[in-house]
Protein backbone atom coordinates (compact mmCIF):
# COMPACT_ATOMS: atom_id res chain seq x y z
CA UNK A 1 0.00 0.00 0.00
CA UNK A 2 1.35 3.30 -1.07
CA UNK A 3 1.96 6.03 1.76
CA UNK A 4 -0.46 9.22 1.63
CA UNK A 5 0.43 12.13 2.47
CA UNK A 6 -1.15 15.13 3.77
CA UNK A 7 -2.45 17.80 1.57
CA UNK A 8 -2.08 21.37 3.31
CA UNK A 9 -2.77 24.89 2.23
CA UNK A 10 -0.22 27.70 2.54
CA UNK A 11 -0.65 28.15 6.33
CA UNK A 12 -0.39 24.54 6.92
CA UNK A 13 -4.36 23.66 7.35
CA UNK A 14 -5.27 20.06 6.02
CA UNK A 15 -7.03 20.08 3.06
CA UNK A 16 -6.72 16.09 1.84
CA UNK A 17 -4.17 12.62 1.40
CA UNK A 18 -2.53 12.04 -1.68
CA UNK A 19 -0.45 9.05 -2.63
CA UNK A 20 3.32 9.82 -2.35
CA UNK A 21 4.24 9.58 -5.96
CA UNK A 22 1.22 11.59 -6.85
CA UNK A 23 1.51 14.41 -4.93
CA UNK A 24 5.60 14.43 -5.92
CA UNK A 25 4.46 14.27 -9.36
CA UNK A 26 1.72 16.92 -9.71
CA UNK A 27 3.32 19.11 -7.51
CA UNK A 28 0.96 19.07 -4.82
CA UNK A 29 1.37 21.08 -1.59
CA UNK A 30 2.07 18.87 1.48
CA UNK A 31 3.25 18.66 5.28
CA UNK A 32 7.03 17.56 5.36
CA UNK A 33 9.48 17.82 8.18
CA UNK A 34 13.67 18.08 8.04
CA UNK A 35 15.22 17.39 10.61
CA UNK A 36 19.21 18.72 11.90
CA UNK A 37 20.77 16.72 14.26
CA UNK A 38 23.85 18.44 15.76
CA UNK A 39 26.90 16.68 17.71
CA UNK A 40 28.35 18.71 20.84
CA UNK A 41 30.96 20.24 19.36
CA UNK A 42 28.22 22.06 16.80
CA UNK A 43 28.84 19.51 13.90
CA UNK A 44 25.78 18.87 11.84
CA UNK A 45 24.86 15.32 10.91
CA UNK A 46 24.45 14.76 6.88
CA UNK A 47 23.28 11.92 5.53
CA UNK A 48 23.90 11.41 1.08
CA UNK A 49 20.52 9.84 0.54
CA UNK A 50 20.65 6.00 -0.71
CA UNK A 51 20.90 5.38 -4.24
CA UNK A 52 17.81 3.37 -5.04
CA UNK A 53 15.81 6.71 -3.79
CA UNK A 54 12.80 7.51 -6.14
CA UNK A 55 14.26 11.06 -6.57
CA UNK A 56 17.72 12.76 -5.29
CA UNK A 57 19.53 9.83 -5.13
CA UNK A 58 23.10 9.91 -4.23
CA UNK A 59 22.77 13.50 -2.56
CA UNK A 60 23.90 14.64 0.51
CA UNK A 61 21.58 16.36 2.79
CA UNK A 62 20.25 17.50 6.27
CA UNK A 63 20.05 13.95 8.83
CA UNK A 64 16.62 12.80 7.96
CA UNK A 65 13.43 14.29 6.26
CA UNK A 66 10.25 12.85 6.10
CA UNK A 67 6.27 12.66 6.22
CA UNK A 68 3.94 12.69 8.65
CA UNK A 69 1.41 10.23 8.31
CA UNK A 70 -2.55 11.23 8.25
CA UNK A 71 -3.71 11.15 11.93
CA UNK A 72 0.36 11.67 12.83
CA UNK A 73 1.58 14.63 15.10
CA UNK A 74 4.42 16.37 12.91
CA UNK A 75 7.20 15.96 16.41
CA UNK A 76 5.94 11.86 16.54
CA UNK A 77 6.78 11.30 12.61
CA UNK A 78 9.81 13.32 12.65
CA UNK A 79 11.01 11.04 16.04
CA UNK A 80 9.45 8.39 14.12
CA UNK A 81 11.63 8.69 10.69
CA UNK A 82 14.98 9.79 12.56
CA UNK A 83 15.10 6.24 14.40
CA UNK A 84 13.76 4.15 11.14
CA UNK A 85 16.73 6.13 8.85
CA UNK A 86 19.47 6.54 11.00
CA UNK A 87 19.03 4.85 14.38
CA UNK A 88 18.83 7.93 16.40
CA UNK A 89 16.59 8.78 19.48
CA UNK A 90 16.88 12.02 20.94
CA UNK A 91 14.63 14.98 21.91
CA UNK A 92 13.29 17.05 19.14
CA UNK A 93 12.71 20.89 18.76
CA UNK A 94 10.79 22.79 16.00
CA UNK A 95 12.94 25.84 14.91
CA UNK A 96 11.18 26.87 11.85
CA UNK A 97 9.16 26.43 8.74
CA UNK A 98 9.75 26.66 4.94
CA UNK A 99 7.27 26.90 1.91
CA UNK A 100 9.19 25.25 -0.75
CA UNK A 101 8.60 24.97 -4.31
CA UNK A 102 11.41 22.97 -6.37
CA UNK A 103 11.70 20.32 -9.45
CA UNK A 104 13.64 17.64 -8.03
CA UNK A 105 15.16 14.39 -10.08
CA UNK A 106 12.80 11.80 -12.59
CA UNK A 107 10.36 14.71 -13.18
CA UNK A 108 9.16 14.83 -10.12
CA UNK A 109 8.47 18.22 -7.77
CA UNK A 110 9.26 18.62 -3.66
CA UNK A 111 6.16 21.11 -2.58
CA UNK A 112 6.23 21.03 0.71
CA UNK A 113 5.22 22.82 4.42
CA UNK A 114 8.59 22.00 5.58
CA UNK A 115 8.58 22.01 9.78
CA UNK A 116 12.34 21.85 10.91
CA UNK A 117 13.83 20.19 13.57
CA UNK A 118 16.57 20.06 15.59
CA UNK A 119 18.22 17.52 18.30
CA UNK A 120 22.14 17.04 19.67
CA UNK A 121 22.77 13.22 19.65
CA UNK A 122 25.73 11.95 21.92
CA UNK A 123 26.44 9.07 19.45
CA UNK A 124 26.75 8.33 15.91
CA UNK A 125 24.36 6.79 13.81
CA UNK A 126 23.18 3.25 12.91
CA UNK A 127 22.01 4.51 9.07
CA UNK A 128 19.16 2.07 7.16
CA UNK A 129 20.82 1.21 4.34
CA UNK A 130 17.80 1.85 2.08
CA UNK A 131 17.26 5.17 3.58
CA UNK A 132 21.27 6.23 3.49
CA UNK A 133 24.14 5.22 1.56
CA UNK A 134 26.61 7.14 3.55
CA UNK A 135 26.97 9.84 7.02
CA UNK A 136 28.96 11.59 8.20
CA UNK A 137 29.71 14.61 10.66
CA UNK A 138 30.43 18.40 8.91
CA UNK A 139 30.91 21.81 10.58
CA UNK A 140 28.46 24.25 9.10
CA UNK A 141 30.64 26.21 8.39
CA UNK A 142 32.38 23.57 5.86
CA UNK A 143 29.36 23.11 4.49
CA UNK A 144 28.15 26.10 3.74
CA UNK A 145 31.41 26.34 1.60
CA UNK A 146 31.06 23.28 0.27
CA UNK A 147 27.47 23.84 -1.10
CA UNK A 148 28.60 26.76 -2.77
CA UNK A 149 31.59 24.66 -4.52
CA UNK A 150 29.20 21.89 -5.32
CA UNK A 151 26.00 22.77 -4.75
CA UNK A 152 24.86 20.13 -7.33
CA UNK A 153 25.91 17.51 -4.61
CA UNK A 154 22.95 18.41 -2.12
CA UNK A 155 19.34 18.00 -2.31
CA UNK A 156 17.37 21.10 -3.73
CA UNK A 157 15.70 21.02 -0.49
CA UNK A 158 19.02 21.72 2.20
CA UNK A 159 20.56 24.16 -0.18
CA UNK A 160 17.34 25.89 -0.09
CA UNK A 161 17.59 26.18 3.83
CA UNK A 162 20.86 27.63 3.75
CA UNK A 163 19.42 30.03 1.26
CA UNK A 164 16.94 31.04 3.35
CA UNK A 165 18.17 30.62 7.08
CA UNK A 166 22.35 31.09 5.96
CA UNK A 167 24.86 30.15 8.05
CA UNK A 168 24.34 32.38 11.27
CA UNK A 169 20.57 31.29 11.22
CA UNK A 170 21.61 27.31 11.28
CA UNK A 171 23.78 28.21 13.62
CA UNK A 172 21.28 29.67 16.10
CA UNK A 173 19.44 26.73 15.64
CA UNK A 174 22.18 24.52 17.33
CA UNK A 175 21.75 26.96 20.68
CA UNK A 176 17.77 25.85 20.67
CA UNK A 177 18.49 22.01 20.19
CA UNK A 178 17.47 20.25 23.30
CA UNK A 179 20.21 18.28 25.22
CA UNK A 180 19.16 15.17 26.36
CA UNK A 181 20.90 14.10 29.70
Amino acid sequence: MEELLILVDQYDRKKGCAPKLQAHQKGQLHRAFSIFIFDHAGALLLQQRAFAKYHSQGLWTNTCCGHPRPGERTKAAAARRLQEEMGITCSLHKVSTLLYREKVSNQLIEHEFDHIFVGISRSDPIANPDEAHAWRWMKLSHIHTQIDATPGAFTVWFRRIFETIGLAGVLAWKELAPIDR
